[in-house]
């Protein structure tokens, strides 16, 4: 218990020292807001929210996508391919939501503004939220290098997003 609270110390200590507020990843919270309609709860994000303003975001919800919703990724590159209009993401259906996803990652970055945030913790492997790595748009759905949508928006505006894993 004690290694997760020094790893919750350093990983917010920029926001701990300015008292600024975390966007988290709603799921992250406990909120049922997944593609699936469950959550990625996790007790390190839990313990944070005990001591830290943490401000829940869904960037897929607040693009207007229903929970549930069908699985999706980015197709043909990684979430700064999708800001550049090279690559699109698609539902396991063949459905575009890119627009939905730009939208969503727009309505984040102005929570965080709004409310002077200078981090953010995200769920890895999200096409929106991905850190470090998102699934391909292919039959495998494998891991492969690169961020979600909103991550790298947030990230070209220079807030710094932290992986869920790396607490």
């Amino acid at each position: 218990m004690a290694a997760i609270k020094e790893k919750i110390v350093n990983v917010s200590s920029v926001a701990l020292e300015t008292k600024r507020p975390i966007l988290v990843s709603a799921c992250l919270l406990g909120i049922n807001c997944k593609y699936n309609g469950q959550n990625n709860r996790k007790e390190a994000v839990i313990n944070l929210a005990k001591s830290q303003l943490v401000i829940p975001v869904c960037p897929e919800v607040l693009g207007g996508l229903p929970t549930p919703r069908a699985p999706q990724s980015i197709a043909g590159g990684t979430g700064a391919d999708v800001l550049d209009k090279k690559a699109t993401v698609l539902t396991n259906e063949d459905v575009d939501v890119t627009e939905n996803f730009l939208r969503g990652a727009e309505e984040t970055l102005k929570i965080a503004e709004i409310n002077n945030c200078s981090q953010a913790i995200f769920k890895e492997r999200s096409p929106s939220c991905g850190v470090h790595f998102i699934h391909s748009f292919d039959k495998n759905g494998k891991l492969i290098p690169g961020e979600g949508v909103t991550t790298a928006l947030l990230k070209r505006k220079g807030i710094k997003v932290i992986s869920d894993e790396e607490l």
